[in-house]
């Protein structure tokens, strides 16, 4: 394996830990998961990881809970995300740990970009739980953030459709792919690639996104690797 990036962000949903069902775990799924990260950590890309709650918790379709309190249980949910894929990579033999924005000392140390820094110099997967620490932003934004505090180079995103279209391809048979893609025109024809907070942060800084397909097996390999799979976001593409 020859890697083009020495230090990435994976953006996981908290559905693609559900498989189909859409919500809680799928054992076989997260096994596939883990083993990509393994073989991609193995080869030396040094990764930190970013994983949703939508398969526990989503806090805008809680009836009867206000936004602040539903994004406090929402980013609680990502804690046990991060916590149950560190398990997986646990079995695998990688070194990894679980970082959190909210402060839960029995389950993760708190999270601190020098801290994250140097687990990353030390060949650990840098888990990030609990978002930005805040109501109000979403975990895309907490990942353009992270991206931007640990230096990596690229954001992941890994989804369940294998690129970006011009309009959705599941209702529309005739969407078109985009193999790349410019910031500002993707803000332009208004691609929901990412939340608008998580999206500015990466046009502004200059932040490349590919969104890819996770589990077609060996995906996570191909984009370290620099194959033209899924859709490149980046400046002047």
């Amino acid at each position: 394996m020859r890697p083009i990036y020495k230090r990435v962000l994976l953006k996981l949903s908290g559905e693609a830990l559900a498989g189909a069902a859409g919500v809680g775990f799928d054992p076989v799924v997260i096994d596939r998961i883990a083993d990509e990260i393994k073989d991609v950590h193995g080869a030396g890309v040094e990764m930190g990881i970013v994983i949703g709650a939508g398969n526990i918790f989503r806090g805008a379709a809680a009836r009867g809970i206000d936004r602040a309190s539903g994004d406090t249980i929402g980013m609680a949910a990502t804690l046990i995300n991060s916590l149950l894929l560190a398990e997986y990579l646990k079995k695998r033999g990688v070194d990894s740990r679980v970082l959190s924005a909210i402060d839960a000392p029995k389950c993760a140390e708190y999270f601190t970009a020098r801290l994250a820094l140097e687990h990353l110099e030390k060949k650990r997967v840098v888990i990030v739980a609990g978002g930005t620490g805040n109501p109000y932003f979403t975990t895309d934004t907490a990942a353009a953030l992270r991206c931007l505090e640990l230096g990596a180079e690229i954001i992941l995103k890994a989804t369940k459709v294998d690129g970006i279209y011009d309009s959705d391809p599941v209702k529309d048979p005739d969407a078109r792919k985009f193999t790349s893609i410019d910031h500002g025109l993707a803000l332009e024809k208004k691609l929901k690639i990412m939340d608008a907070t998580a999206f500015s942060l990466c046009m502004e800084h200059e932040v490349p996104i590919i969104v890819f397909k996770l589990l077609e097996p060996g995906n996570l390999r191909k984009v370290i690797e620099g194959s033209s799979i899924g859709t490149i976001v980046k400046k002047g593409a």
